[in-house]
């Protein structure tokens, strides 16, 4: 696996950055009954645009996890942007993520 991807799936996975240092998330913001928890990350220079979208339901939590291709200088722009398009993704496709 290519070695940009082999991070990216660990980030996600758990298993932290390249220099397995896991850096503090950032707070979850409540928007139309979903939880978007921004999750941007060190990447090119800067900070890579990412998130998670969470939904509780009758049988738990749902999740959603996205990235994007946008880089940031600062982990605050990212975490902002981050926000920005997971609201996006909400109105866009809903409860529709999930499945």
């Amino acid at each position: 696996m290519p070695s940009i991807l082999k991070d990216l799936w660990n980030r996600f996975a758990g298993g932290g950055g390249a220099s397995g240092r896991e850096e503090p998330a950032a707070e979850p913001v409540e928007y139309k009954g979903f939880r978007i928890r921004p999750a941007p990350y060190s990447a090119k220079g800067g900070y890579q645009t990412a998130g998670i979208i969470e939904k509780d339901s009758g049988t738990g939590t749902k999740e959603h996890r996205f990235v994007r291709a946008e880089t940031h200088p600062s982990k605050d722009d990212a975490t902002a942007f981050a926000i920005v398009k997971g609201k996006q993704i909400i109105d866009e496709q809903g409860d529709r993520i999930f499945g």
